[in-house]
C-alpha cells in the first residue's frame, strides 16, 4: 500500500513539474515579475497622460479588479491611446498584482 501511494505521489509531482502551459508571456515557477508591451498605435507624438488599471489574484483562486483598457483610459483621462504596457508580479501563485498602463492624450 505504501509503495502504491508513493508511486502515485511521484507521478502527480512529475506531471505537475513536467506539464507545460503555453503562455504569451514568461512565467516563473516561484516568482514572476515582468513588464511587457502589449499595444502600440500609429498615433505619433509624445503622450501627455498616463492611466493605470490594476487587478489582483489570491491563491490563484480569487481574482478581482478591472484591468481593462477602458478603466486605464478613464483613470488617466485619455481619449487617444499611443502605447500600453502590461506588468505582472506573482509570488508562488499566492498573491499576484497585474497592472495595465496606458499612455496617450
Amino acid at each position: 500500500m505504501k509503495t502504491k501511494t508513493k508511486m502515485m505521489l511521484a507521478a502527480l509531482a512529475a506531471a505537475g513539474l513536467l506539464a507545460g502551459c503555453a503562455t504569451p508571456y514568461p512565467v516563473g515557477g516561484f516568482y514572476t515579475g515582468v513588464t511587457l508591451p502589449i499595444s502600440a498605435t500609429s498615433n505619433a507624438g509624445t503622450p501627455s497622460k498616463v492611466g493605470v488599471a490594476e487587478c489582483n489574484s489570491i491563491l490563484a483562486l480569487f481574482s478581482f479588479g478591472d484591468c481593462s483598457f477602458e478603466a486605464a483610459k478613464k483613470n488617466g483621462g485619455i481619449t487617444k491611446v499611443n502605447h500600453a504596457d502590461w506588468k505582472a508580479e506573482n509570488i508562488l501563485g499566492i498573491y499576484g498584482t497585474y497592472k495595465l498602463t496606458v499612455r496617450g492624450d
